[in-house]
């Protein structure tokens, strides 16, 4: 079956075809209980008309029992709908779910701006329940309203066109609600997520605010935030109750009017007293869906405005394809003409920067703050959003490396180290297959072995959120060992002795010495001297440009002899290590 233009548009759009069949038995359904809707008109018409005439009781008890069958069948049938598209709700969400957390994932490592990692899921959970509430069965039963309309008009035209009249108004109320409340809606929205990630935001730094009495002042803020939510909200919520109690007002006089009609029918002798009674209760039920439409008119432009974020998001980050270069890396990294640039940011953050890092060698990064070297690392690693020119291993680009399998050869150790939910021994095995031996090994390595043995639970012991329950030291000397695990070709640490003790860091010179052993390459960002002193190659960045690139100690005499013949430049010289 060929596949609509519509559902061609996108990977939502597309995923949502794959429920076709679904859709069309939940339509079916629809069709029977709106068809069977007819069964109380129909009996009150039998009942006014046959059984009051013949006074057959045996009649009654026939038509009762047909009655009850159809509304029997009315309830099953929407028993089964409500089902249906639950289970498809759900069904959806598996689908997209694994999808969404991929794209949401790449959205924040690209630093996306705006991104917003939990309004994703919430965003599906809306479409979700959309499809499985009351403003989504009100689409359906929708276009079954000119059915009874159509009965209305075998009844008397004039009732008819008296039904038509009421659906234009309902109708013309519902694009007056839609074009009212969808900028009020989405500007609300919009603060809603702005208030709560500012939260969000200050609860990772309490400590801090805390300390420091900046919680009134940065609470003020956030108020001010919610006040706008508040109006927009009030808007939003102001066109839409107008909207639903004028449209109740109307239901109201609608009854009368329609009863009106009727009556007038009745004594100008064009219609019985039972159709008077009947097209009353057809006229309710031809303007139901159009009230359930009104009602539901938030929740409809709620989950439009999910659908189409959803769209942008998957959109913006498709599934990439699972390289086939799966081998081992040897650990040769080399870079030509790279840039690294950022959002909102004209000038690139790295300007053309290239090296050709020997293999097996102890590489030190070092510049001024700001200077580009953590862009570099993350460079180095893949892991930075927009870059242009080439990143090599071992020949190959990097993007064409599988990242699943690459992970598993390469090691890092952030400036701001993050330990997940879990154990320690959880947290060093990378949270895959836990090998003992692997993670003892690793720990070993870092030097930090005996440190995890004296904490309560040894290895079992859990982080908490964020690895909070240990030091900044602690949490450092674990993160070099989980860079360590499976012995790695490449190791990337940034700072990596920004929170050690001087125990700390003799164990890291000792790891990186045992990597150089091992012929593995090392990559240290670092501004202290002891580590420097470490390195086989020095690399230095100044303001995004490499500056100059060598052996340890020529590029040592180099920046001295350049320290020493430019006095009057104390910021450049400064910002690299002391130590000539």
């Amino acid at each position: 079956m060929k596949t609509p233009q519509f559902f061609q548009r996108s990977e939502l759009s597309r995923t949502l075809w794959l429920f076709r069949r679904e859709f069309l038995v939940a339509a079916i359904f629809t069709a029977v209980v709106n068809v069977l809707m007819l069964t109380p008109t129909l009996y009150m018409l039998q009942v006014f008309d046959r059984v009051m005439l013949s006074q057959s009781v045996v009649t009654l008890v026939v038509l009762t029992l047909i009655m009850l069958f159809f509304f029997g069948v009315m309830a099953f049938s929407e028993w089964v709908r409500s089902r249906l598209l639950v289970r498809t709700g759900v069904k959806l969400d598996c689908m997209l779910s694994s999808r969404i957390f991929a794209a949401t994932f790449e959205s924040h490592l690209g630093q996306t701006r705006g991104s917003n990692p939990a309004q994703a899921f919430n965003d599906l959970a809306t479409l979700r329940q959309f499809m499985t509430g009351n403003g989504f069965f009100a689409f359906m039963d929708a276009p079954w309203s000119p059915l009874y309309i159509g009965v209305l008009f075998l009844l008397h035209p004039f009732l008819g066109w008296v039904s038509i009249l009421f659906a234009v108004f309902i109708i013309a109320m519902a694009y007056v609600l839609g074009r009212g409340v969808q900028k009020p809606l989405e500007e609300s929205s919009r603060k809603a997520l702005q208030a709560n990630e500012f939260v969000r935001g200050k609860l990772r730094s309490a400590d801090v605010i805390e300390s420091m009495g900046m919680m009134e002042r940065l609470r003020l803020q956030w108020w001010r935030q919610v006040e706008d939510y508040f109006r927009h909200d009030r808007d939003a919520s102001g066109v839409a109750g107008r909207a639903q109690y004028l449209t109740k007002f109307f239901r109201y006089v609608q009854q009368s009017l329609t009863l009106a009609a009727g009556a007038i029918l009745v004594i100008r002798g064009d219609l019985t007293p039972a159709a008077m009674i009947a097209a009353n209760f057809l006229m309710g039920r031809a303007t139901q869906p159009l009230d359930a439409l009104v009602s539901n008119w938030r929740s409809a432009l709620s989950a439009r405005d999910a659908f189409l974020r959803l769209e942008a998001l998957l959109e913006g980050f498709p599934p990439g394809e699972r390289s086939s270069h799966t081998a081992k890396p040897i650990g040769h990294l080399r870079v030509q003409e790279l840039q690294a640039l950022a959002e909102g940011r004209e000038e690139p953050i790295l300007k053309g920067v290239t090296v050709d890092f020997p293999l097996g060698a102890v590489i030190g990064i070092i510049g001024p703050s700001g200077s580009g070297k953590s862009t570099f690392a993350r460079c180095l690693l893949g892991i930075w959003p927009q870059v242009k020119g080439r990143v090599e291993l071992d020949g190959e680009l990097l993007d064409n490396w599988d990242r699943e399998d690459l992970g598993r050869h390469v090691g890092y150790l952030p400036q701001d180290v993050e330990l997940f939910e879990g154990s320690i021994a959880e947290n060093i095995a990378r949270f895959g297959k836990l090998d003992s031996q692997l993670v003892i090994e690793a720990c070993k390595r870092a030097g930090v072995h005996d440190m995890i043995l004296r904490l309560p639970k040894g290895y079992d012991t859990p982080m908490g959120r964020g690895g909070g329950y240990l030091s900044g030291g602690q949490r450092q000397r674990i993160g070099l060992a989980r860079a360590l695990y499976g012995d790695p070709q490449v190791v990337v640490l940034d700072e990596p002795n920004a929170n050690l003790d001087e125990a700390g860091e003799l164990a890291l010179m000792r790891a990186v010495d045992d990597m150089r052993a091992r012929g593995r390459s090392v990559f240290l960002i670092t501004h202290r001297k002891n580590v420097v002193g470490l390195t086989d190659f020095l690399m230095v960045l100044r303001n995004g440009t490499l500056l100059c690139f060598g052996p340890r100690q020529e590029v040592m005499d180099t920046l001295q002899a350049a320290s020493s013949a430019a006095p009057a430049s104390p910021p450049d010289a400064s910002a690299l290590p002391a130590a000539g």
